[in-house]
């Protein structure tokens, strides 16, 4: 049953949050392996809270990413390493957590070889592996060592989730039956990541749901209560962005497409053109070159470097939409969509049914029905006490490492996904995807 008192649900809601809010007895360091832009964002807290935690050590084997890093924590020569494997045979640890932010495919070696040691508290981003092996690898030493580990469910902790889960656990919903979610990715998003850039290729990276939407998977687990999943299955197919729907004339690489002009998909009006006009340089321009754009390096990179490919001539092969349907113990069931083609870009949508009333949320308003009283009653999640460096994911980052630093300082990770937790979320996804690929090698005629 997902009906709780309301006290005692209510206080332990509000203890999570003043832990992540507290200050800790003592201030934790922290070692970045893997210093792009998850690795920043995550060490952003050190500057915004150094009574919290302080920045101490960085592995990163790209030469100008590394010395800006350095250079923005004050980091001594001693404490820089062009990778992780020299430190993690070091007697002592560098640092009290090790935060491992390398590429998808690069995470299960180092983030094994710091849980054996058992001295490092464990923050990896997520997905924390590509295969379920190397997922079970991982949370084996990790549960085996004892150490504090988690991954970057950010999801969890933007005051968004925190305000439907207290919904749920205080009962005003009932007994919920059936979760409606999705995930609209973004145009312009999908296109740079998904098309053009790291995450485009499962062979190199992950699937697309594994890749951005484990946190999603995991959230529904949350969201109902721990109740263990019985059943998944999913549907979905890389739809558009294939050379067959090319335009008729069209080049390579925007920067000389005779039809650029018209693509709505265009490199050069999204990277470069705001950039000549004079206009605040787009945010996905700062992942198209390595340091800061200019309207010269980022045209270089649009004639040389991948993100200036026309979309239909990539080596693109994950889903641009996706449909995942689960079944939970009890007969609860839930969907999830995550598609491409949207304005909002990670805004997501949801509807909670249950059987004292409905929930609807658009990441930031939450409305819910009472069935009895027949009246609506609303609420807006707010990220506007986050400070702006760390806003991201709905202020999910900043909360996800206050919970984690704090967990670390007092050795109290019960705010934590715990890696059984993680484990479970990343299965169910393997799961959705070998069900997804079997119907797409299955199909059948269904005309009558």
């Amino acid at each position: 049953m997902l009906r709780a008192s309301s006290a005692g649900i209510q206080t332990k809601q509000q203890q999570q949050q003043q832990q992540s809010d507290s200050t800790p007895d003592r201030c934790v360091t922290i070692f970045v392996v893997g210093a792009g832009h998850r690795g920043n964002k995550y060490a952003s807290l050190a500057e915004l809270h150094p009574e919290l935690c302080k920045v101490v050590a960085v592995a990163e084997p790209r030469e100008e990413a590394r010395l800006r890093f350095q250079k923005r924590f004050a980091i001594p020569n001693e404490r820089v390493f062009t990778n992780w494997r020299s430190p993690v045979r070091y007697q002592e640890p560098l640092a009290d957590i090790v935060v491992i932010a390398t590429q998808d495919r690069d995470h299960e070696e180092p983030a094994v070889a710091f849980a054996k040691r058992g001295d490092y508290a464990i923050l990896l981003e997520k997905p924390i592996a590509p295969t379920l092996q190397a997922c079970r690898n991982i949370v084996n030493a990790v549960k085996k060592s004892g150490c504090i580990f988690s991954t970057g469910y950010v999801m969890r902790y933007t005051a968004y989730s925190r305000m439907i889960k207290e919904i749920i656990d205080r009962g005003d919903l009932g007994d919920i039956v059936c979760v409606q979610h999705m995930e609209p990715v973004g145009c312009y998003h999908f296109a740079h990541s998904y098309v053009r850039g790291h995450w485009r290729n499962e062979a190199i990276s992950s699937s697309m749901l594994l890749a951005k939407s484990c946190h999603d998977i995991d959230w529904l687990c949350w969201i109902m209560g721990g109740s263990r999943c019985t059943s998944i299955s999913s549907l979905g197919s890389l739809f558009h962005f294939r050379e067959e729907n090319k335009p008729e004339g069209a080049g390579k690489r925007c920067i000389d497409c005779p039809v650029e002009s018209t693509c709505a998909w265009s490199a050069k009006r999204h990277y470069l053109d705001p950039m000549v006009r004079g206009e605040e340089t787009p945010f996905l321009a700062w992942h198209v070159v390595d340091g800061t754009p200019t309207v010269e390096n980022i045209e270089k990179a649009l004639k040389e470097g991948p993100y200036g490919r026309c979309v239909y001539q990539c080596d693109n092969d994950v889903v641009d939409q996706q449909v995942v349907q689960m079944q939970f113990q009890g007969g609860r069931t839930a969907s999830f969509t995550v598609v491409a083609f949207t304005e909002a870009i990670c805004q997501r949508r949801t509807c909670i049914f249950g059987t004292k009333g409905e929930l609807i949320g658009d990441n930031h308003t939450i409305t819910v029905f009472d069935f009895l009283s027949r009246t609506k009653s609303s609420q807006t999640a707010s990220c506007e006490d986050v400070p702006k460096p760390m806003r991201g994911h709905e202020g999910g980052d900043y909360y996800l490492m206050k919970t984690f630093v704090h967990a670390v300082a007092s050795g109290d990770r019960s705010s934590l996904a715990s890696p059984d937790q993680i484990l479970q979320s990343h299965a169910l996804v393997f799961a959705a995807e070998r069900t997804r690929k079997q119907a797409e090698n299955d199909k059948r005629d269904l005309s009558f």
